[in-house]
């Protein structure tokens, strides 16, 4: 499980966490935006490079909007949930399930900045034709899937957040 908060002990201006023996480093936001950035270049390319072998490159539809905007949902209730009863109630939960939570924490954060990326590229290898209702409605939706995404980076974020063991447990708020 993550460990600590911002006052844990780390030497003032080190920008880095002490490392204590069976913790997780928190995710990087830098790791986050470099994995969508490679996913923008990837969705991007994919377009250019179908189209250029004469294909039609995939739209994404609304069933995927759904799916996405499901799976943030999903996250958001467990972050809440694993936050009110580690941090608030401070309750112990099992060491299997806090492995399973932080872990589905950081996955959904890397794939969603991944996907998030992907949906950008595909959006922005339609920006050129605009003007027509299909590329407009490509752009929309794939628009809307990267944003999407988005919140399924936040959420993983906050559940892998909310699985950090308090300072000191017996202490109470």
């Amino acid at each position: 499980m993550a460990t600590g908060g911002p006052e844990s002990g780390r030497a003032p201006g080190s920008g880095k966490e002490p490392q204590r023996p069976g913790s997780v480093r928190l995710t990087s936001r830098r790791l986050l935006v470099a994995i969508a950035v490679l996913g923008a270049a990837i969705g991007y390319m994919m377009v250019r490079a179908i189209e250029a072998g004469g294909g039609v490159a995939p739209a994404v539809s609304w069933l995927t909007l759904v799916a996405w905007a499901f799976l943030a949902a999903l996250l958001f209730a467990a972050a809440r949930n694993t936050r009110q009863r580690v941090q608030v109630r401070r309750e112990r939960i099992e060491p299997q399930r806090a492995v399973f939570l932080l872990l589905i924490g950081k996955a959904s954060a890397f794939v969603g900045a991944l996907c998030t990326g992907v949906y950008a590229g595909f959006a922005l290898s339609f920006l050129g034709g605009v003007s027509a209702s299909g590329p407009r409605n490509r752009v929309i939706m794939a628009g809307l899937a990267a944003v999407i995404s988005v919140l399924v980076v936040t959420a993983g974020l906050l559940l892998e957040r909310a699985c950090r063991i308090p300072e000191d447990p017996d202490e109470t708020p």
